[in-house]
């Protein structure tokens, strides 16, 4: 599932977070836990993944990962957004004993796309421990698969760029 290049990503990021005595978590929707699954499709990374939550329903970001109901339901800004991002990334870390956690919400598609959140559209949240956490937008191309695998890749980079 996950190419050569993508996987040595992964492999370089964890070891980036072992040489920093880092733990991180993640906190998925859009992404179905591939996050994880490629971060975990590397040899030894329980030392560095703490875990990973995959909170494709509201219900779900709610109960396992604290996120307020106001931002889910109308008129929050909805599932899809900065706000969710940053609260669920934040979520995994108060349930988590992880140093940073990544999350990601979106639209795959081919449904569930309005005027203004179209397919291809992805949240991408970070948190530390001891800051303010974050969420930058993207819109990725193509189909679900392609929506999907962009994310994956793009976690990778945030993830990257978080630890110190």
């Amino acid at each position: 599932m996950f190419d050569q290049a993508l996987l040595k990503q992964a492999e370089d990021l964890l070891e980036r977070y072992r040489q920093a005595d880092k733990r991180l978590a993640t906190a998925e929707s859009c992404t179905g836990g591939l996050i994880a699954g490629c971060l975990t499709e590397i040899a030894g990374s329980s030392d560095v993944v703490d875990r990973g939550f995959v909170t494709y329903s509201n219900a779900a970001k709610t109960q396992m990962l604290g996120v307020s109901p106001d931002l889910l339901d109308h008129p929050g800004p909805g599932a899809v957004s900065a706000e969710v991002a940053a609260a669920m990334a934040e979520g995994a870390l108060q349930v988590s004993r992880a140093d940073v956690a990544v999350s990601a919400t979106g639209i795959a598609g081919p449904g569930g796309a309005t005027e203004t959140k179209p397919v291809g559209l992805v949240y991408l949240g970070w948190a530390r421990r001891g800051a303010a956490a974050e969420a930058e937008r993207f819109v990725f191309p193509g189909d679900r698969s392609a929506v999907r695998l962009a994310t994956v890749t793009e976690a990778l980079r945030l993830l990257q760029g978080a630890v110190s």
